[in-house]
This record gives C-alpha cells, sequence and structure tokens, in this order.
C-alpha cells in the first residue's frame, strides 16, 4: 500500500522502514477503516487518544473493536488534561473558531506517539465525503485514504462494521451522531437534547463549564444561540423535539421524490452533510 510517492517522501529516511499508525476515534469510519486494514496491513498500530471527557459508550465500543482486531488498541493520554488547558487558556471553552480542544488533546498527543521517524498515517475518509482530513505540518508523517483510493461509501462502511459482529458505535442508538468529547460543540441541539435524557449527568456538568466561563469575562454557550440552561428547559425540549421531527418528516419526503432516480439507477446516500463542519479527527 505504500506508493511510489510515499517512497519519494521518505527517501531523506533511508533504509528505515515507516511505520503504519491508524487513529481510531471512537466513531464508525475510524472502526471500520480498522477492520478493513487488518489483514491488508499486519503490521499496523492502532491508537486512541483518550480525552478523559469521552461518552461511556465510545469506550465500551473501543473496547469491543479491541477483541475483534486480536491486537491491543494503545490508549494516549495528554500529559495535561483538558481543564489544564482550560485554565491555560484563561477559561476560554473551545467552540468551532478556537478548536485548542482539538490541537491539545488529540493532535500534540498523536505527533508525540509517532515521533520523527517516517509514518503512513491512515485516515477513514469515505469516497461519498466531501472533506479534507488531517495533514500534519511533520514532514514524517504521511495521511493516505484507503476508503477514498477504493470507492467506499458509507453504505460499505456499514456493511464491515455488520459482518464484524461490531456494529454502529451504540451513542448513536440514542441519537447522538458523532464519537468525542461529551460537550462537543459541534452537536446539533436535539443531540443536546438526548444528551441530557440519556446522561444527565454529563449534561450537567457541560453546563456547569459553560456557566464557569462567565468568570473569566465570556458569555459562552456550547449552542452558541442558547444556553443549556435554557435548552434543558422542558417547553424548550418539547419545541427542540418537534422542529427535530418536523425536519426529519421534510428529508423523508425529499427523499420519495429521488425514487425515480433510484429506479434509473441513482444511488441515494444517507445524508449527514451535518458532520462537514465537525473536528474530523474526533468523529470519523
Amino acid at each position: 500500500m505504500i506508493t511510489d510517492y510515499a517512497s519519494q517522501i521518505f527517501s531523506s529516511f533511508g533504509n528505515e522502514q515507516p511505520r503504519h499508525i491508524l487513529s481510531l476515534s471512537g466513531g464508525k469510519d475510524s472502526a471500520a477503516l480498522a477492520i478493513y486494514l487488518r489483514d491488508r496491513v499486519p503490521d499496523i498500530e492502532y491508537i486512541f487518544h483518550d480525552t478523559d471527557k469521552e461518552l461511556p459508550e465510545t469506550y465500551d465500543y473501543i473496547g469491543r473493536l479491541e477483541a475483534i482486531l486480536g491486537k491491543p488498541i494503545v490508549r494516549t493520554t495528554p500529559t495535561d488534561s483538558f481543564d489544564h488547558w482550560l485554565t491555560v487558556y484563561r477559561g476560554m471553552l473551545p467552540s468551532n473558531h478556537r478548536r485548542w480542544c482539538t490541537k491539545m488533546l488529540k493532535l500534540k498527543p498523536f505527533e508525540t506517539y509517532v515521533g520523527d521517524g517516517p509514518v503512513i498515517n491512515y485516515v477513514g475518509l469515505r469516497a461519498d465525503e466531501n472533506r479534507t482530513g488531517y495533514i500534519s505540518t511533520k514532514p514524517n508523517i504521511l495521511a493516505v485514504y484507503p476508503f477514498q483510493d477504493d470507492g467506499l461509501v458509507r453504505a460499505d462502511i456499514i456493511s464491515i462494521l455488520e459482518d464484524s459482529g461490531l456494529g454502529l458505535p451504540p451513542y448513536m442508538d440514542w441519537g447522538r451522531s458523532r464519537s468525542g468529547c461529551y460537550f462537543c460543540f459541534y452537536q446539533q441541539k436535539i443531540e443536546w437534547v438526548r444528551l441530557l435524557e440519556t446522561h444527565p449527568t454529563y449534561f450537567e456538568l457541560a453546563m456547569e463549564y459553560e456557566e464557569r466561563a462567565v468568570q473569566f469575562g465570556e458569555q459562552f454557550f456550547w449552542c452558541q444561540s442558547e444556553s443549556l440552561r435554557q435548552l434543558a428547559m422542558p417547553e424548550r425540549v418539547a419545541r427542540i423535539k418537534s422542529d427535530w421531527e418536523k425536519s426529519q418528516a421534510k428529508k423523508r419526503a425529499n427523499r420519495k421524490s429521488l425514487s425515480l432516480v433510484e429506479t434509473l439507477g441513482g444511488l441515494e446516500v444517507e445524508d449527514d452533510s451535518h458532520l462537514r463542519d465537525g473536528c474530523l479527527v474526533c468523529s470519523i
């Protein structure tokens, strides 16, 4: 799987062979890629960057995946925790405009683990996704995209997971669309509602972070337009659920309108476009 381009990139390392590394996020795509490459790249290394703010379902999923792979998944833990970096950043919580959480809790541990030797980093972007993966600034790391190279789309990824017995991540059972920290700012409002209903303790902790931010001179909302305390009000929860149901009904109606295209050979891909602006390192 090492291309001529990879050989050129690593020519300065002489005879040193590159390591093969796949970072797992706890999401469906990276899990499927791990299974896909298990027999294709025998010496591949699997790593999981634990932020200590993950959902319990994510830890369960990683554990079951490890059993299927038959090889240890290395857990890397940042030297300094989220709360440490929150203090360093003077109480400024991360957002889509200041993603220090990704940099300090995911990317830095990855580059530390990799070191300075040649590395091929396998990324789980699919052929039906139009976004860019993590590209390290370190010259010793080459990112490759097997699913895109082999033309695998969402349906293929689900088949890989089902055929292996792993299935989809369990947090998807209650409506969470992504892996990552329980307070991820990329969550949709309906996902915050579901977090409230499924893991009220984590919702409360996220709300505490939000409300403490004011002490540092900043009014910050995870949801941008409203506080979690406002979102948790019964009438607001009911409204969010109602709006979500209406949006889903509209999507279903749009799918029906595609029936002629499907008959003529078109392929409908389930819409996960709301993930495209999210943190790739955390969610794939």
